[in-house]
């Protein structure tokens, strides 16, 4: 049964997820604003300093102490500002690189929880690049933070307490002036958000179409398709380039808006200023302390203005971000779920149904039991839902309908990761990490020594080829493997299973890129050495099943026959009709099945 979509609450907006993350740091965030804001205090304060330091420039000569004592604060203050803001720099690197290390942590768990039919769906390099944008644009959003917005805020607030030593009604107009713009520039920039956005989406897509493109760049090659390729890549490169530009210009029109507002707004500051001291109302330190903490005021309340746009454009790059990485998950444990508990490996299907979409059914209310240590080989035509199967056994998907159990307990009702603790699978197309074989071998059991690794390696056959790389068991094998054949990968696929020494085997055509002698040395490795445990083989090539107890032969997603090779051969049906034609051969590789499958297919089911 289907677990109804889920996705962690805080991943449900880009507000929460900042939040989320603020949290977890709080601590240094409340330092950190903390020290932004006594730096940002320090500045204002200078200005009114300044304006004491004219005042008492203007007084008779003998006051020229009082002119000294005001030096020396002016410069305290200045010192105090360099190095409150040193001290917010050190506290700010230390801080957002410690909080992008957890938060790409986060999205990569999160993205290892979806299933399988997600990641089929969705291009590796787009996904890997949304959660390296998504680290650097809140480092981003918190830097604009620090440097941009919060010390703003502080001038306009210290300038407000200070204009109102002078002249309330100039202080009201101050402050109604910087609000008005301020909302206006956050509406204005909202409203962007969704330019950002899809900015942000253009350029996740190019990044992972140009990654899928170099992964698969011996295809491009085979198929001469480098200059079909350049012309593709151009287009989104265009396209993504008239998004930049979108949303760059959008900034820009902000950027004009606010230079227009902040010049009308000092204009008439000045000017009122000028005529209260005029009238005898405002000193020479007034006037001076006006027009520097207008200057401010201007800069940095420009540097705010922007800034508020680019928290648009970075709310809009994380928000596109939680929208494909946090998508709600469609096979996730069940509130407390417990860890299976597997001793013997016995395995039961009972009336399972599975679609990937409309149309007809993978697999259509099969009923079977595998008892604990059986090997168990699943052949029939393709597309009949073999290896569907086997990914329900590993749960990637939710069945339908129905129930699987491994030794009584269904598998929705416990752990995914406890359930695939108990499976070794060895899939057809083996894909390696980029690293050492030992590595990939090890990845099975991290903490097995080398002797363990090693007798695995020679029970899949592959100790032999492996010793005769540049680097031995030490040797790079590429991206996915890409610097070994299919062979040797399957071998090294096979030997990381062997090693795992689980309960239960799954093996998905896991020896089809392998010569006959190869094969029949892994099979017979494979019935040595899991003796007691259970496997389950898909196979096109039916000579590899003659050691298993049990076969069952799959069209159309349902057990058509189920005994042991013998039974089935003298039964005459579909694995009879198979083996017959594999062993007389047909036209093409002998070794590839295919051919018998679309024959037995056809007398099956004829048109």
């Amino acid at each position: 049964m289907t677990d109804a979509p889920f996705v962690s609450p805080h991943l449900s907006g880009p507000g929460r997820f900042i939040l989320h993350h603020i949290s977890r740091w709080r601590w240094h965030f409340g330092l950190l604003f903390a020290l932004v804001i006594a730096s940002a205090a320090c500045g204002v304060g200078q200005q009114y300093v300044l304006k004491r330091f004219v005042d008492a420039m203007t007084l008779p000569s003998d006051a020229a102490s009082a002119v000294t004592g005001v030096l020396i604060l002016f410069l305290g203050l200045i010192a105090a500002e360099s190095l409150l803001a040193r001290l917010t720099g050190w506290l700010a690197c230390r801080t957002t690189v410690g909080v992008g290390v957890g938060l790409r942590l986060e999205l990569f768990d999160e993205l290892s929880a979806q299933s399988m039919r997600y990641f089929a769906e969705n291009l590796a390099g787009s996904l890997g690049q949304r959660i390296t944008a998504t680290a650097g644009n809140f480092g981003a959003l918190i830097n604009t933070l620090i440097w941009r917005i919060i010390p703003p805020l502080v001038d306009v607030g210290g300038a407000v307490i200070i204009f109102s030593t002078i002249d309330l009604a100039l202080t009201a107009a101050l402050l109604v002036f910087v609000t008005a713009v301020t909302l206006g520039l956050i509406v204005f920039g909202e409203r962007g958000r969704p330019i950002h956005r899809a900015y942000s989406g253009e350029a996740a897509t190019v990044a992972g179409d140009l990654v899928d493109t170099i992964t698969n760049m011996w295809t491009v090659k085979a198929f001469s398709a480098r200059r079909r390729e350049w012309l593709r890549l151009r287009t989104g490169f265009e396209a993504e380039a008239a998004a930049q530009r979108r949303s760059w210009m959008y900034l820009e029109i902000a950027r004009l808006l606010h230079d227009l507002a902040l010049w009308v707004m000092a204009a008439g500051i000045l000017t009122w200023a000028i005529v209260l001291w005029g009238r005898g109302q405002a000193s020479p330190g007034d006037i001076v302390m006006v027009a520097s903490l207008t200057l401010r005021i201007l800069h940095s309340s420009k540097d705010m203005a922007l800034s508020l746009v680019d928290v648009a454009q970075q709310f809009g790059f994380i928000e596109e971000t939680l929208a494909v990485i946090a998508k709600p998950r469609t096979v996730r444990d069940a509130p407390g779920a417990p860890a299976l508990l597997c001793s013997a490996g016995r395995i039961e299907l009972r009336d399972v149904s599975f679609a990937y979409g409309p149309g007809a059914r993978a697999l259509d209310g099969v009923s079977l039991t595998i008892p604990a240590g059986q090997k168990v080989g699943i052949v029939g035509p393709s597309g009949a839902g073999k290896s569907t199967l086997i990914q329900l056994l590993q749960r990637l998907h939710d069945v339908e309908r129905g129930a699987i159990l491994i030794d009584g307990t269904p598998i929705d009702s416990i752990t995914q990761d406890s359930l695939r603790d108990a499976l070794a699978v060895v899939p057809q197309d083996i894909s390696l990490l980029h690293r050492s074989v030992m590595e990939n071998i090890r990845f099975a059991r991290p903490h097995a020594d080398d002797a363990a690794v090693f007798a695995a390696a020679r029970a899949a056959a592959c100790d032999g080829f492996v010793r005769r790389l540049p680097q031995g068991y030490h040797t790079i094998v590429g991206e996915r493997g890409a610097k070994l054949s299919g062979g040797q990968r399957q071998r090294i696929g096979i030997a990381r299973a062997f090693l795992k020494d689980a309960p239960i085997i799954l093996l998905d055509e896991a020896t089809s890129a392998l010569d006959t002698e190869s094969e029949m040395a892994i099979q017979a490795a494979l019935v040595r050495i899991m003796r007691h445990r259970t496997v389950v083989s898909v196979a096109h090539r039916l000579s590899t099943l003659t050691g298993f107890d049990r076969i069952l032969v799959i069209d159309q997603g349902r057990v058509v026959e189920d005994g042991s090779p013998a039974f089935l051969r003298h039964a005459g049906g579909v694995f009879e009709r198979m083996w017959r034609l594999q062993a007389e051969g047909l036209p093409g590789d002998h070794h590839d099945a295919g051919g018998a499958e679309a024959a037995v297919a056809e007398h099956a089911h004829p048109a």
